[in-house]
């Protein structure tokens, strides 16, 4: 039985989607550079404390509470039920930065009577510093190691294509979380340079199509290659897309506090990485005039190889 194949104009809307997506990148710029991120305490060092109450209770009224207290510029939420409690506080002015858990812990007791600890940790600013710098290090290294596989393995403009296709989708992730104010921390980090291999993945299954229709479609115009390609691809991209996306959206609705961040990070990052994979790169493509006899050379290492 034949697969299903759509037969869609992708090409004809690259003007559009190059607008479109144009306008997400310096949008997310200007607002990283504008407003910046909300770095999490891995980041910016302080000190995090999970309590426990006997009763239900409102996070801002505890925060409240810690600001009449002396502890300002913190950040309490619910974790888990609505009992638990998360405090993020960054580092202060004045006092023993190792002992705020239990200055905290004292604090809500005094106000609260019977308050349970379930968890107190410390990070230092130097220790917070060293992870901003690794972070910026490692999105920058994984970005130049796909440049060079993807040179390798298709041409230059593939790699081109791809690596700008990346780059769109790490601005406008770390963009949105700028936006909204989220929290972005070592968890998040990881699902952006996890959007970055999956997004790497798309963008090669893209390339890989688009190469052997150039050698199969000899009388076609790269416009139509590309269109082709898209088409073929497209219930691929759709049922690997939809399926990682449930996963994730049970993450988020039962996965908890701790990974939430995790996951809402990687649900943006495949949307739009399935979005730059199929109008990013092949426009790019389309943009940088590709034709087949970029793609001789390959071919004929690739016979001579197999002789």
């Amino acid at each position: 039985m034949k697969a299903f194949e759509f037969n869609i104009d992708f090409m004809g809307k690259r003007k559009l989607f190059a607008g479109l997506s144009i306008a997400f990148v310096v949008y997310a710029l200007f607002d990283l550079f504008y407003y910046g991120l909300n770095l999490g305490l891995d980041f910016t060092g302080g000190t995090l404390v999970e309590v426990q109450f006997e009763s239900r209770q409102e996070p801002e009224q505890v925060r409240q509470v810690l600001e009449r207290s002396g502890f300002r510029g913190g950040v309490v939420q619910y974790f888990g039920s609505e009992r638990d409690l998360l405090v993020r506080m960054p580092p202060q002015e004045e006092g023993d930065q190792s002992r705020m858990g239990d200055e905290i812990l004292e604090v809500l007791r005094g106000q609260y009577g019977d308050v349970v600890l379930k968890q107190a940790s410390f990070v230092g600013p130097v220790v917070g510093e060293e992870l901003r710098d690794d972070a910026g290090l490692a999105i920058l290294a994984a970005l130049g190691v796909v440049m060079v596989y993807i040179l390798f393995r298709f041409t230059k403009h593939f790699a081109v294509a791809a690596v700008l296709a990346l780059i769109h989708d790490v601005v406008v992730v770390v963009g949105i979380f700028s936006l909204f104010r989220w929290t972005f921390d070592l968890s998040v980090l990881a699902a952006v340079l996890a959007v970055i291999g999956y997004s790497l993945n798309d963008s090669i299954v893209v390339a890989d199509r688009i190469r052997e229709n150039f050698r199969l479609m000899r009388r076609a115009s790269p416009v139509d290659v590309v269109n082709r390609s898209l088409n073929q691809i497209m219930s691929r991209t759709l049922v690997t897309s939809l399926t990682t996306l449930l996963v994730l959206v049970a993450l988020l609705i039962a996965g908890g506090e701790m990974i939430r961040g995790f996951a809402l990070a990687l649900t943006i990052g495949i949307v739009f990485g399935t979005y730059s994979s199929i109008f990013v790169v092949a426009s790019l493509v389309i943009f940088m005039k590709m034709t087949r006899e970029d793609l001789i050379a390959p071919v004929e290492q690739e016979d001579a190889e197999g002789s």
